[in-house]
This record gives structure tokens, C-alpha cells and sequence, in this order.
């Protein structure tokens, strides 16, 4: 199992190729190749999770399947801060199972094309990862990684503190479909499974 505290932001991308060039420029090189996530959030039927600003979320995604617990984010300034446990498992349906025998159900589902990038060596702020996201709602970066480092390389990058989100992708797209006036389904890819309503889907504390 992995424990760690995780400090991440995410930045909304309107040109890829420019990020991506700007990525090797920074010395970036992808280390794992774009590839589908299907995540799914799990709570129990009072909402005691989400009340919690915690989440329990069962990821597949490149031949694994990993169960991840995240903790209620700290007070922070600029970046998302909270505890992380997050374990590989051997069967997405017997976990599943297993959650909703302790009572817990499936409450969001979000689709994503992931493409994970690092760069060798850690440099005298620290190291961190960013990952490129394809979404049903638009194409973001996250960076995961010591505050400063996350500062030096969103600015090499071209965004600046303004520009950083801490907001989820379930709250992301509850917003999007608010905007629209539209009733709030899963985050979903068209033709990937079917459209149905979510429970508590504006709550800021789903991931």
C-alpha cells in the first residue's frame, strides 16, 4: 500500500501542442502512454463520506486496477493538500463487492485519457509528476509535487497561480452542467456507458 500526503493543482489546457512542446523544453519525457481510465466513487447512502470532504474511488485504468482512499484536503493557499492511500488490487469486482457489502455504493463515474510525464532528476526544489488529461469536459494538467517545484514548472510552462484549480473533476463538471442548465449525469466519454443521475454531484470534496 502507498501512503503519502498528495499536493496537486491542475491546469486547464486550451492549446496541447503548445504544453506539450513546452513540456520537452522543460526536459519532460512521457513515461507512461496515453491510456483510458474508468474511476468510479463510492460513498455510503447517508453521504458520510462526502460530508467528510473524503473519498473512496475504484480506478481501472493500463491493465490495473487500484483502490484509493483521500482524506479531507488541509487549509492551503494555492494547492490541494490531503492524505492518500491507495493500494493495486487483483479484481475490480470482488473490491467492488466488498464495498458494497460494508454498505458503501457507487455514486459518480468520470472518464478520462491519461498521459503521465517525468523528468529524470529531481532538481534542487524537489521532484513531481505531471499527467496530461483528456476529459468530457476539456483537456487539463495536474502537477503532483513539492509547492515549489509545482511553481517553478507551472511558470515554465506559462500559467501562474491564477491559473491553478484545486477543485475536483466531479465538481468541475457539476459546475460545467450547471452553467448549461442541464441535470448532472457521469462524466463519461459518448458511447461508454450510459448517462445516470448522480446524488451530491457539486460537492468539491468527491476527489
Amino acid at each position: 500500500m502507498q501512503r503519502k500526503q498528495e499536493i496537486e493543482v491542475k491546469l486547464e489546457v486550451r492549446d496541447p501542442d503548445e504544453v506539450k512542446r513546452r513540456l520537452r523544453a522543460l526536459g519532460f519525457r512521457r513515461v507512461q502512454a496515453r491510456h483510458f481510465e474508468s474511476n468510479r466513487l463510492f460513498d455510503f447512502p447517508d453521504g458520510a463520506l462526502r460530508r467528510a470532504r473524503s473519498l473512496m474511488r475504484l480506478r481501472v485504468a493500463d491493465g490495473k486496477v487500484l483502490l484509493t482512499f483521500k482524506g479531507a484536503p488541509s487549509q492551503s493557499h494555492r494547492y490541494k493538500v490531503r492524505r492518500e492511500l491507495e493500494t493495486e488490487v487483483p479484481d475490480a469486482g470482488v473490491v467492488r463487492a466488498l464495498l458494497e457489502g460494508i454498505g458503501l455504493e457507487e455514486i459518480f463515474r468520470y472518464d478520462k485519457y491519461r498521459t503521465r510525464y517525468a523528468v529524470s532528476k529531481a532538481s534542487r526544489d524537489g521532484q513531481g509528476e505531471i499527467v496530461f488529461d483528456e476529459t468530457p469536459i476539456g483537456n487539463y494538467l495536474e502537477l503532483e509535487g513539492p509547492r515549489r517545484w509545482i511553481d517553478r514548472v507551472a511558470r515554465g510552462l506559462g500559467f501562474g497561480p491564477r491559473d491553478y484549480i484545486t477543485l475536483s473533476y466531479a465538481t468541475l463538471y457539476a459546475l460545467r452542467c450547471r452553467a448549461a442548465k442541464r441535470k448532472p449525469g457521469n462524466m463519461v466519454f459518448e458511447g461508454r456507458g450510459r448517462i445516470r443521475r448522480v446524488r451530491s454531484s457539486a460537492s468539491p470534496a468527491l476527489d
